[in-house]
């Protein structure tokens, strides 16, 4: 692809520039990737999948939530672009993050919505009392890629892959959901063409990447003995992701795919502004992945937490992060947050459209029967920073999660949600994040 350079120069940057500063200050590359020796095929019965799609900022709760539970709920404003999959939704009032310790409530909400744990102590100043860093336990996301790729029938190229649309290219507890574990955070890559290069890299694009990690060795090979044990640790992270890399670069050229590889537009320029064209881009990278199996878990992030898009697309000029400090009162700006939120609702019925019309090789069904996916945000409601109803819409087929209803199951920790959705992978544990909100267990509610 013509932009194969521009990823590369991308990567070089991204590499020299975290190599350039203290190892102390980042404790984890994000975004390392782990890949599986081979591709495997697999038989339908364990082909089954999870997308959890972000927004942030919170939402307009009389334009999300439904006034009737049951069956029988009315589609609201900001779902009615969701409208063609009343009946495969599960829409979840109640559900709470009620981790507390260091961090405001955007940090928290972000690094905690898929960790259910706190956030480690840390010199990263928010808008609390408390400093915080990283977030002290593995995701939910990651959780699930590693026990799928334990087992032989389950494993796949990559396990996981992150996906991003106007993520900010820096790296703080508001712009990382995922994490690897312990003061490991995963970047999400919001630059489609790079996300090309790895999922579908050929000779030309290995003898391009080569080049960059044949300099990373070089620069790693230089700072090593200059580092302290602290640093140590962290450059043997940096070899560990050229060594995977390299690993990867051979598996796509080796790579038979069942359906071909998308066509991107060529030359879209990666930022703010194009986000429509890099939403879509992404998505089709996503299902196009699902459907050569080369991992069961994805994550599609859009934006950050305290993000500050401006949708000019949709005629909003205001950052949605101020829109969404505005009160209630004033009515223009509830409706701009109305109409951001039905966009990311038209963007999740662009997945669930995709992933419905596309059949699931060798199990005679969609891709969607076998995904579940989940659309979630780190507040509840942004003006007010609270952590309680946060956005749960389950959509897809998985066994554990009864759809085409809406319910309030009144304030329960998020931990239980995850819990549920671990088990309905065959995935038994008992406790997931901060073990005193898992004392009821899973969330069996959900199951109907």
């Amino acid at each position: 692809m013509n932009n194969i350079e521009n990823c590369t120069d991308l990567l070089r940057r991204r590499f020299l520039k975290q190599l350039g500063v203290s190892a102390a200050v980042l404790p984890f590359l994000g975004g390392l990737p782990l890949f599986a020796d081979e591709s495997r095929k697999t038989s339908a019965k364990n082909k089954q999948r999870v997308i959890i799609m972000f927004s942030p900022n919170g939402v307009v709760q009389d334009s999300f939530w439904p006034k009737t539970e049951g069956e029988k709920f009315e589609t609201t404003p900001i779902l009615q672009p969701l409208e063609d999959f009343k009946d495969r939704m599960l829409l979840v009032k109640g559900i709470s993050n009620k981790v507390r310790g260091d961090g405001d409530s955007h940090m928290r909400g972000m690094s905690c919505l898929l960790t259910a744990t706190e956030l480690n102590p840390g010199n990263i100043q928010g808008g609390s009392d408390s400093p915080a860093g990283w977030a002290s336990g593995i995701s939910i996301d990651q959780e699930l890629k590693n026990f799928c790729q334990s087992s032989a029938d389950k494993k796949t190229r990559f396990g996981s892959i992150e996906f991003g649309v106007s993520v900010p290219n820096r790296a703080d507890p508001w712009t990382r959901m995922c994490y690897a574990g312990n003061n490991r955070p995963v970047a999400p890559n919001s630059n489609p063409y790079s996300v090309f290069s790895r999922m579908y890299g050929r000779s030309k694009d290995q003898e391009l990447l080569q080049s960059v990690l044949d300099d990373v060795r070089f620069e790693l090979k230089k700072v090593a003995g200059r580092v302290g044990r602290a640093g140590k640790l962290m450059l043997d992270e940096h070899q560990e992701f050229v060594y995977q890399m390299e690993n990867d670069l051979k598996q796509a050229a080796q790579q038979e795919l069942l359906v071909p590889e998308p066509e991107l537009e060529d030359g879209v320029r990666v930022n703010d502004d194009n986000m429509p064209k890099i939403s879509r881009m992404q998505i089709d990278l996503l299902v196009n992945g699902f459907a050569n199996d080369m991992n069961r878990v994805a994550t599609l992030q859009y934006s950050n937490s305290v993000g500050q898009v401006r949708m000019k697309w949709i005629g909003v000029n205001e950052p949605h992060h101020q829109l969404s400090h505005d009160p209630d009162m004033k009515e223009d700006s509830q409706k701009k947050l109305v109409k951001i939120n039905q966009w990311f609702a038209g963007e999740m019925n662009y997945l669930l459209t995709r992933l419905a019309e596309t059949p699931d090789p060798g199990t005679g069904q969609s891709l969607l029967d076998n995904t579940l996916v989940i659309w979630t945000n780190e507040l509840g409601k942004g003006n007010s920073h609270t952590l309680q109803n946060i956005p749960m819409l389950i959509v897809g087929g998985a066994k554990g999660f009864k759809t085409g209803r809406y319910i309030n199951v009144g304030d329960e920790p998020h931990n239980r949600l995850w819990l549920q959705l671990a088990h309905s992978f065959g995935h038994n544990i008992e406790t997931f994040g901060t073990k005193e909100l898992c004392e009821q267990g899973a969330l069996r509610e959900l199951a109907g």
